[in-house]
């Protein structure tokens, strides 16, 4: 038996640990529940990735059968003109447009910003020219450094599945533009398989680009019928653009949502594994304290 002299001291030993421990675990308790908040949030993020990655393989079936048709369009304009052996026109100022294919969307990876940059570069490297951008994901990005070169902009394109309609339409603005270009270029992104695509040119030749082509001739066209020739060609080729981008627009978001769900993944395993150190600690550490406390209590 202690002396009674002996047990306000030994009171005080033990009651010291325990203040010492008392913020600590309650600190604990507190990582404990930031941790498993961020478990939550980040489960959640993976479950919306999934989501997004399956409607994105959804969509790209359909967006290639699309592509595949719109090539038809876009070949046989492009068969015509090289058969017409059809070049840009010559003068001695020359004007060129490039109509910019991309859309409204983003969480596709660099898909915008590899037709941005190839824009960026023509900038410093050719004389100056115009813009026609499709979709506002290039011109948020081109407003910056190429604001005065822009003449129109389409948005609204690409909510869904392109159509010859939308084509169509965009050219008809593009027609009634005041200036007359000897160079009109459509550039957009070629699929090139299910993860890689590149910016591509489409060369749109002007009415007097065809008009002088050597063996015009041969396809007996009116001379009445070469603005309705020009701008159906001018169509077909934004047709073909519109869809084959799209399609590389869902790939590159599917692949984008698979990376996302991946990284996700690993950060659910990192934060379980720390989570469930962390729950082991505090347990480990009541325990001590009951123990401590037991023993004490037998001793007093």
């Amino acid at each position: 038996m202690l002396s009674r002299a002996a047990r306000p001291a030994l009171r005080a030993a033990v009651a010291a640990p325990r203040a010492a421990a008392g913020p600590s675990t309650a600190a604990t308790y507190a990582t404990l529940r930031e941790i498993e908040t961020r478990l939550k949030s980040i489960r959640n993020i993976e479950k919306i990735t999934n989501t997004m990655k399956v409607v994105a393989s959804t969509k790209l079936t359909r967006a290639t059968r699309t592509m595949n048709d719109s090539r038809k369009y876009g070949e046989a304009s492009n068969e015509v003109f090289k058969s017409a052996e059809t070049t840009a026109a010559e003068a001695e100022e020359k004007k060129s447009l490039i109509i910019v294919c991309s859309s409204d969307k983003g969480l596709c990876g660099g898909i915008h910003s590899g037709l941005s940059r190839t824009i960026r570069r023509l900038t410093a490297e050719e004389p100056p020219f115009d813009l026609v951008i499709i979709g506002e994901k290039c011109k948020a990005q081109l407003s910056r450094t190429n604001a005065k070169g822009i003449q129109l902009n389409f948005a609204g394109i690409g909510k869904d599945i392109p159509t010859f309609a939308d084509a169509q339409a965009i050219a008809d603005q593009i027609v009634l533009l005041p200036t007359e270009y000897t160079d009109v270029k459509i550039l957009y992104n070629k699929f090139i398989n299910a993860t890689s695509y590149e910016p591509t040119f489409i060369e749109a030749f002007s009415e007097e680009a065809i008009s002088q082509s050597p063996n015009i001739s041969a396809f007996e066209v009116e001379d009445e019928a070469l603005a309705n020739l020009r701008e159906y060609s001018l169509a077909n080729s934004l047709y073909w653009a519109l869809a084959e981008g799209h399609a590389c627009e869902q790939s590159a978001r599917r692949n984008a949502m698979e990376n996302a769900s991946k990284n996700a993944g690993e950060m659910i395993g990192k934060y379980q594994i720390l989570y469930n150190r962390t729950r082991q600690a505090v347990i480990t550490g009541e325990l001590v304290e009951i123990i401590t406390g037991a023993i004490a209590s037998e001793e007093m």
